[in-house]
Parts: structure tokens; sequence; C-alpha cells
């Protein structure tokens, strides 16, 4: 028996004011998933290795930014905080799973960078749903070429960052700290669980400083805090704990600076006791060793030691 026709349709009117689940179903954006992004990459990867490789040598991109609509990037940030992590490790795992086939046929799989990196951004051009790709050789066993490097001012917090990207690349790219995954790259093809980008992100903050002498032009001094309590220190420092960020030069005291890590506020405290410290522009005052006077020290904040050493600070 025919299925009854209601008058709506009989008149061919029902599309006007009726919902068609099917052709509404169609017309949603399509939802990311961590699966979606984890194929994604590792979709590629096997491309840049057919792209790129040749005479019996395997060659594949390190670096790979992938780029997101804002709010699927917020919604895998905030939502699903920590999913990233997973996707990088799973991912990595599979590109040496990859590999080791490749060099099992006799293939040469010779890295062309010590490491493996992802940037997670966003693009407010893209739609829901969509998903862009950028991959990089980082050549030279992880030598960055000057001509890559450029500072991008996010609108969001107004504080120049230097990242290794072409300026034509950059344009229109939001880029977030949390968004950044390191990992080494293992010679043997096996993914170390100690190098899981989890167990890496467990730290605090990232510091950067780009020092005046000349052995050290164009390079930065990085530092990882993964104790919620540290002291940055000049050349004059003796002390190797793992809180003591030693930047080799005469131009900061030993000790300058005490960075404390609060878990209840989530926030980061400073107290300064080198000659000269200013924080976001604004000179602070120098206090003892024994009695630190402590100000707040805001995520992305610019600071400058003695008028001479510039030392940046990044959420990890």
């Amino acid at each position: 028996m025919d299925a009854k026709t209601s008058i709506w349709q009989r008149i061919g009117i029902q599309d006007w004011f009726l919902t068609n689940e099917e052709s509404d179903g169609a017309k949603k954006a399509h939802a990311l998933t961590p699966d979606d992004v984890y194929n994604y990459v590792v979709a590629k990867f096997g491309d840049s290795i057919r792209e790129l490789s040749f005479a019996g040598r395997i060659v594949f991109y390190h670096e790979y930014i992938i780029s997101f609509n804002p709010e699927d990037h917020a919604e895998f940030m905030h939502n699903k905080q920590g999913i990233f992590g997973l996707i990088i490790n799973e991912t990595v795992k599979k590109f040496y799973e990859l590999l080791k086939q490749y060099r099992a046929t006799g293939k040469t799989v010779v890295p062309s960078s010590s490491k493996w990196v992802f940037r997670l951004v966003s693009h407010p051009d893209y739609a829901r749903g969509d998903i862009g790709f950028i991959g990089k050789l980082m050549p030279g066993n992880n030598k960055k070429e000057e001509n890559l490097r450029v500072t991008f001012i996010p609108r969001q917090t107004g504080i120049a960052q230097t990242f290794d990207i072409s300026q034509e690349v950059l344009k229109g790219f939001n880029y977030y700290s949390e968004g950044y995954y390191e990992l080494p790259y293992i010679e043997d093809l096996e993914f170390d669980d100690a190098n899981d980008v989890n167990s890496s992100q467990k730290s605090f903050a990232r510091f950067e400083t780009i020092l005046p002498e000349k052995q050290f032009a164009g390079k930065k001094v990085e530092y990882i805090m993964r104790d919620d309590e540290i002291i940055v220190s000049g050349n004059e420092e003796e002390r190797e704990d793992s809180n003591i960020f030693k930047i080799p030069t005469e131009w900061v005291n030993s000790p300058h600076l005490q960075i404390r890590y609060n878990k209840s506020d989530g926030k980061f405290y400073l107290a300064s006791f080198g000659e000269r410290t200013i924080l976001n522009e604004t000179e602070l005052e120098r206090c003892d060793v024994n009695s630190p006077s402590w100000v707040e020290l805001p995520v992305n904040s610019r600071i400058l030691l003695n008028g001479i050493v510039g030392l940046n600070i990044f959420k990890s």
C-alpha cells in the first residue's frame, strides 16, 4: 500500500516550511573527530614520502602545521583538552611503523631533522569541519633558516612572538603556545614512552631569551619550567639543579630572578634580585634573596634584564 501523501506534498510546498531530515543533515557542518585529525596527518605523512623521496631514499616532513576553523580548534583545546597530545603520540607511532616497513625493503631512511614538530593553529577563513596542512622538512638537523624566522603578533595578546614559518604562509593564522608539540626523532624507529608529549607537556612554562654575545647571534636559549619554582641566574651560577635556569652571559646577575607557579590560582609570580629588571615596560623594585617581594607575571610577558637581555615567558 502506498504511503499517504500530505496535502502539503500534493500541492508542492512542503519543503517551504517542513524540515527534511536527510537534506537538513547534509547541510550541517561535519564535526571533526580525533580520528579525523589522526588519519589526516598520517595521510599527509604518506603524501610527503611519495612527493619527496628519490633514489631509494625516503624523505618526509618533520614539521606539521595543522589548521582548523577557530570553533573546531576551541572545541579540541577546551572541551577535549589534552586530546591533541594523545593524537600526536599515536601519529608518531604510526610514522615509525611506516618507516620501519620502508627500511625493511632496503630503502634508506635517514631523517632531515632531529625532532618532530606539530603546530595546531586556527584560521578565520576556514569553515567548520575544514582542516588544512603545511609541511616542512626542517633541514640541516634543525639548523633554522634565517629567512624563515618571522615575528607574529597575535591579536589576542599584542605580544610579539617569533616563529620559523615563512611570512607568506603566516598570513591570517592564529598561533597558540598550547598548540605546540615537539618530540625527538628516534633513530631505531621505536616510539619511546618517556618522550610522550603528554609527559613533556607536564611543565608550567617555556622561557626564551636572546643573548647579546656574538657566539649566540641568531640563536635562542630555551628553558622548560618543570618545577613550580625556579631561579634565573647568570654565568657565575655554580648550581646545576633542574630548577636553575642558567643564562650564559655576564649581563645577568647570579641570582637575578625567582619565578614561582601558584597552583591555587594558576598564575606565575616573580621576585627580582638583579640590578635592574623591567617587566612589560615597568621597572621592578629590587628585593633581598632572603625576603622576596612577589609581583604577578602574566603569560606572554617580556622581561628585560639589566637593559640588555630579553626574556619571554610562554605557556607550555
